[in-house]
């Protein structure tokens, strides 16, 4: 069975990248795991300082677009941790691939 994983990349305002490691991990990943999505990994990118990454995994397409505008259109989520994240990134873009069971597990954390 394949899977669809969507790859975030962040690019976070100047010098915030450890606070947002720290409120991603204390707010918005417990956040997600209540709302069942599957985080397979996160943290910071490699290759610059005020980068940062993000992977799910989904069912289907389908899925991934019903879970997403339920959770960011949740009050979970708007009286949450939403101000203080989006706060910290400048700019964001995601890549969605298909991937096999394999795949995926190799790319957990």
């Amino acid at each position: 069975m394949n899977h669809f994983v969507e790859i975030r990349s962040l690019n976070l305002e100047p010098g915030r990248r450890e606070e947002f490691h720290r409120l991603y991990i204390e707010e918005a990943l417990p956040l997600l795991i209540r709302w069942n999505f599957d985080v397979v990994a996160y943290g910071p990118s490699l290759h610059a300082e005020n980068s940062y990454f993000v992977i799910r995994r989904f069912d289907s397409l389908t899925r991934r677009e019903q879970a997403e505008d339920a959770y960011y259109a949740s009050d979970d989520w708007r009286q949450g941790p939403r101000e203080r994240i989006l706060g910290l990134i400048e700019s964001y873009t995601d890549i969605v691939l298909e991937l096999d069971e394999a795949t995926v597990q190799g790319l957990r954390r």
